[in-house]
């Protein structure tokens, strides 16, 4: 029998990869995060990339990692927070494993990315006003595709895992 896999998906520093790697661990899983499969396959940092490439060149490399990823069985996937932008990338996800969206208050976010700075659209201007017009932009998309929603917050990377292998385990996936 095949293992079912798990995608996370929200928005930047919501906990997807702190998250999916404790929850991969748990369910003995393989892990994977895309933006470091991405930096990892180009041989340089997403900054590089935005600068270099655009956020296109970004895209096209973050799809083509999608696509491979989430091809294989039992992993547990912890996507960059744009990857529900393409319809490609969301059509990947929903239809090859259970999608779960994490997703916090935009204030907790703006702490947890107070002094990152290795995110190239949060040096575009006020990072409470940017965080807040991707949550508007991209928050119906996760929703699109999402099997399930967890609020961060202020919760422990653990003891969330644990609530969502708790819930995943009650409806039978894993």
């Amino acid at each position: 029998m095949s293992r079912q896999n798990i995608f996370l998906v929200g928005l930047m520093a919501v906990g997807k990869t702190t998250v999916g790697r404790v929850l991969a661990e748990s369910l003995d899983m393989e892990f994977f995060d895309t933006d470091k499969e991405v930096e990892g396959r180009a041989g340089a940092d997403i900054a590089w990339i935005f600068d270099m490439e655009g956020e296109q060149g970004f895209r096209d490399r973050e799809q083509c990692v999608v696509d491979d990823l989430t091809h294989r069985q039992g992993v547990v996937l912890a996507t960059g927070g744009g990857v529900v932008l393409r319809e490609n990338n969301r059509k990947a996800l929903a239809s090859r494993g259970v999608v779960i969206h994490l997703d916090s208050p935009v204030e907790r976010l703006v702490e947890r990315t107070r002094k990152d700075r290795k995110r190239p659209l949060l040096q575009q201007g006020d990072p409470k006003a940017v965080l807040s017009r991707l949550k508007e932009e991209r928050g119906p998309l996760y929703e699109e595709i999402a099997d399930y929603r967890f609020i961060t917050d202020r919760q422990s990377p653990r003891v969330l895992a644990g609530t969502i292998e708790k819930r995943l385990k009650q409806d039978g996936v894993v």
